[in-house]
């Protein structure tokens, strides 16, 4: 089998990775997207499908609800560590503007909504431990920390914290963190990365290993991988090793790849001298040949879909999230058979403030994204349509005003400035449009186009592409959505139907 790299082409950070028999699963960070802490599936390493989630929300407050000003961008749900231990899948994460660090478990690892408890404190980009019969948890930046689990793996040992590696600090930009621990052959390892700043390395985050045959050292240290794929400046590193049931090894490391987020690199792992060596001899791999006989093609579900919204209950299909904390009376399948409506709850200044906004990740090089849009429901002062969400978002959909509707395009700017334009549509059309949205990712160009037509056929582009970028306030790859929302009165809707998305250009004589 042929793996080309990047392994997915969606936002996939900080993996962590288990294999239970033959089947792996995967977790990722997608903090305020709820529900969170997706897992995933695959039978090969190849091909990845969403099978479930680990909470539906995970805390219920202001923040989390898009509420007096609040908001949890950047924050939530960061850098799970998964294992398997005595008929339990766990699962920990840190949530840095709760103070928290949350401990989960199930028996079903493909049914959402674990069994959750947290302790106070961050043990950031932790990593399970398991060494000589006992459990452990690895943490830290630059000082990295060690503290012993409780015997059901659902909280910590507050008196066995201590400090347990001191990593470089000279030349820097950001010391060891990302920590992923390992037992074999008698060695402790740990992947970590590191960020110099400049020199023979490059400037780019790169992948490190400590290794040891005790708890207490002395450790031995290597640089397994500082490449950057052919994207300059981009390290691949941070993630996680995995074996076959044959015993071959493998690793999934990420790529900041711009506003499109952070994306996996599946790269083959031999041993030599009881080192990890990753990829080719230390580079990266853009195609390999995996020789794996029992791995065959897994015929995964897309993490990018269509969708017709044509569901007798109210259950959103996998790849779906929401941004924060939805409304649950304020989305519906069932109101409108074969649409999805989007309610008004409460008014909101803004589309980053805006409740209920439905997203699906977007996928490089291309997506476009296309849904037909009803507004009848809508009320003056209502916005409702499909955008590009990130920190410089880009919307367009209608707006109503004094009874009439208008064609309205929003681009947030690097200043924090919107850039709006409207124009009115004839009356005859009503308040039923279709909209689309096209992002371009190759050759970090990093743009989102909106057009809209009245007939599903002619497309008019009414604004300049927005100009995306991957911004540490938000923190995650952009999204596509769907929104609605009210500035000046409650009681709105908006109804959308045939979500479609195409993995390739639209054809520009299609516009």
């Amino acid at each position: 089998m042929k793996i080309k790299n990047p392994l997915l082409s969606v936002d996939m950070p900080d993996p962590d990775l288990l294999r239970v028999g033959d089947v792996w699963y995967m977790v990722s960070t997608t903090m305020f997207y709820m529900p969170g802490g997706p897992v995933l599936r695959s039978r090969d390493l190849c091909s990845w499908e969403i099978v479930s989630y680990i909470f539906e929300e995970l805390e219920d407050n202001g923040g989390y609800r898009l509420e007096d000003g609040q908001n949890a961008y950047g924050c939530g749900q960061w850098a799970t560590s998964l294992a398997y231990q005595d008929g339990y899948y766990h699962a920990c994460f840190v949530c840095n503007d709760l103070n928290r660090t949350y401990f989960c478990r199930t028996r079903d690892i493909e049914q959402s909504n674990w069994e959750r408890t947290w302790v106070e404190g961050i043990y950031h980009d932790m990593s399970f431990l398991f060494w000589e019969g006992r459990s452990y948890l690895i943490y830290g930046n630059g000082d990295l920390r060690i503290v012993e689990l409780q015997e059901d793996l659902m909280g910590v040992r507050p008196e066995t914290d201590r400090l347990f590696l001191e990593t470089p600090s000279d030349g820097l930009r950001l010391r060891c963190e990302g920590c992923r621990a390992y037992v074999r052959n008698g060695y402790l390892y740990l992947l970590l990365i590191d960020w110099p700043v400049d020199g023979n390395d490059g400037g780019r985050r790169r992948e490190i290993c400590y290794r040891s045959k005790s708890l207490n050292g002395p450790f031995e240290r290597r640089v397994l991988l500082n490449d950057d794929g052919g994207r300059e400046g981009c390290g691949v590193a941070q993630g996680a090793l995995t074996d076959s049931p044959s015993g071959q090894w493998y690793a999934v490391m990420f790529q900041d790849r711009g506003a499109v987020g952070r994306i996996p690199y599946l790269l083959p792992v031999r041993w030599e001298e009881d080192w990890p060596v990753l990829g080719d001899n230390g580079t990266v791999p853009l195609e390999w040949e995996c020789t794996e006989e029992e791995m065959d093609a897994f015929p995964a579900e897309p993490l990018v879909i269509s969708d017709s919204f044509r569901h007798r209950e109210n259950r959103l299909r996998l790849p779906w999230q929401w941004n924060h904390n939805p409304h649950p009376d304020d989305w519906s399948f069932t109101e409108r058979p074969g649409y999805l409506r989007l309610k008004n709850r409460r008014t909101a200044k803004e589309l980053l403030n805006a409740q209920n906004t439905l997203t699906q990740r977007t996928e490089e090089p291309y997506s476009c994204f296309t849904v037909e849009l009803d507004g009848a429901g809508m009320l003056d002062g209502d916005y409702a349509g499909i955008c590009a969400l990130q920190g410089y978002y880009g919307q367009i959909g209608l707006a109503k005003e004094n009874g009439a509707w208008y064609l309205q395009t929003v681009a947030r700017r690097e200043d924090g400035t919107r850039e709006l334009a409207r124009t009115e549509l004839p009356r005859e059309t009503g308040a039923r449009i279709f909209l689309k949205a096209e992002f371009s990712f190759s050759d970090k160009k990093d743009q989102a186009a909106f057009y809209y037509s009245l007939d599903n056929v002619h497309w008019m582009m009414p604004a300049k592409p927005v100009q995306l970028k991957f911004t540490l306030d938000i923190f995650v790859g952009c999204r596509v959505g769907l929104f609605c929302y009210g500035t000046a009165k409650t009681g709105g809707f908006a109804d959308f139907r045939e979500f479609r998305f195409e993995g390739q250009k639209c054809d520009p004589e299609n516009r």
